[in-house]
């Protein structure tokens, strides 16, 4: 499984890296984490997408959910079953936003194993029509050390982390509406979402604070691509829904 995952993963991952690193001006190992960066984001765009349509999915569904609540309060397995046949008639399911995070979650693994192994590794596995460079230039923008963890970078993509998630519950839940329906209890996405809207933020620091920061900088940089897509997504829903 590993020697797949290599073969599979980490080799491509690397050499991108060393093929942006090899054709930047002045070899800025910083920028190409960024230009790296953003093709992963790129090849995972499909799956993103899926994710923050099903996030507006359930959006709209949150009044339908309410009624239901109201209606089975006292009836848990009736409810259940209500919820399941309004999540099949529109085709949404439970777990689906969480499903690009379960497919980036050993796209991370490898990437932290390029920046952990890969940045000082002198016998870098580079394919044979690619200029192998040896030991990589780890300072990036002439002062930061992508080896070393970074706790100013650890601290500034908490926070945007944080900010992405306070963004997201804003949008997936209308308090107005529930507090009409008189609903006393949040559905299992918004309690998730909930938990992980403070979660997520202190887990990215405490890794920040131990990782190598060229770790965090690719995930300050895919944070700011997908807070784009949120954006983009919720606000071309916005144009449809008022044309």
């Amino acid at each position: 499984m590993i020697g797949f995952f290599k073969v599979i993963l980490y080799q491509p991952l690397l050499n991108i890296l060393v093929f942006f690193y090899n054709v930047i001006p002045g070899h800025d190992l910083g920028i190409a984490i960024i230009l790296l960066t953003l093709v992963i984001k790129i090849i995972l765009l499909p799956f993103s997408l899926q994710s923050v349509k099903a996030q507006k999915s359930f959006k709209e569904l949150q009044p339908k959910l309410n009624e239901i609540k109201e209606k089975y309060a006292n009836q848990k397995e009736k409810q259940a079953q209500a919820m399941l046949s309004l999540y099949k008639e529109h085709k949404v399911s439970p777990f689906s936003s969480c499903l690009p995070l379960l497919i980036q979650l050993p796209v991370l693994i490898v990437v932290f194993q390029v920046f952990r192994v890969g940045l000082t590794d002198a016998s870098l596995p580079i394919y044979s029509f690619l200029f192998n460079p040896g030991i990589l230039n780890i300072t990036a923008f002439g002062f930061l050390n992508l080896s070393q963890a970074s706790p100013f970078l650890a601290f500034i993509t908490a926070v945007l982390q944080y900010w992405q998630m306070q963004a997201l519950n804003t949008k997936q839940v209308d308090k107005k509406v529930i507090s009409e329906k008189g609903a006393k209890d949040e559905n299992m996405m918004a309690m998730m979402n909930k938990q992980m809207k403070f979660m997520m933020p202190i887990l990215t620091f405490f890794i920040g604070f131990t990782m190598p920061s060229g770790l965090m900088l690719y995930w300050l940089v895919s944070l700011l691509f997908s807070i784009g897509e949120q954006k983009i997504i919720f606000n071309y829903s916005k144009k449809i829904n008022h044309s």
